[in-house]
């Protein structure tokens, strides 16, 4: 059986990084939790520079370090489930251009793309002045933020199992909510497997 591949996606700040830290500890062997690629590319050091030449770097950099995690997931034995924080064109909300572009680039299609993916998972990023903070790899203020989580739910708007999880004022609240459809994800392979 091929795994099945759930999205985690989610403007800056959405709480993806917690969701998945709470997910290493609750989901079984089964499920393969992916790093965020671009949290891989920007801590390695791959220049961080504003113009579009380089922003179009970076996210084709980063498209491409996702499909290689993805593909040591689906090729590692007793995987059911790979769960990704982001997917391939979560790129979309950072692209410098057309959108066009972005998929001429790198060869593909918005349809191809949004095929990889079985379901896919919408944390919205929290509200200015409602939890949002900058990090050393998240440098958007909160008008930004809000922005590419808008992008990215325009980006996903098309899939066909999206599910989009508001903020809350308690984020463990929205954690629990994000866990528990996770869970129910998961297991449903599980026992699809074992049947």
């Amino acid at each position: 059986m091929i795994p099945r591949r759930i999205v985690l996606t989610g403007g800056p700040g959405a709480g993806k990084t917690a969701v998945l830290e709470i997910a290493r500890h609750h989901l079984p062997a089964h499920v393969s939790i992916l790093h965020e690629s671009a949290s891989i590319i920007f801590s390695g050091g791959f220049p961080r520079h504003t113009e579009p030449y380089a922003r179009a770097a970076a996210q084709r950099a980063i498209y491409h370090v996702q499909v290689e995690l993805e593909r040591i997931a689906l090729e590692t034995p007793d995987v059911q489930t790979i769960l990704c924080d982001r997917g391939t064109i979560d790129g979309l909300a950072y692209w410098p251009g057309p959108a066009q572009a972005f998929f001429d680039d790198l060869h593909t299609t918005l349809d191809a793309e949004l095929a990889r993916y079985d379901t896919v998972i919408h944390l919205r990023t929290p509200p200015q002045r409602a939890g949002y903070h900058k990090t050393a790899l998240r440098r958007e203020v909160a008008r930004e933020a809000e922005e590419i989580d808008e992008r990215l739910l325009a980006v996903w708007e098309t899939h066909p199992r999206r599910f989009v999880i508001d903020s809350t004022t308690d984020f463990m609240e929205k954690a629990r909510r994000a866990i528990a459809l996770i869970e129910e994800l998961s297991s449903k392979v599980a026992c699809e497997v074992a049947a």
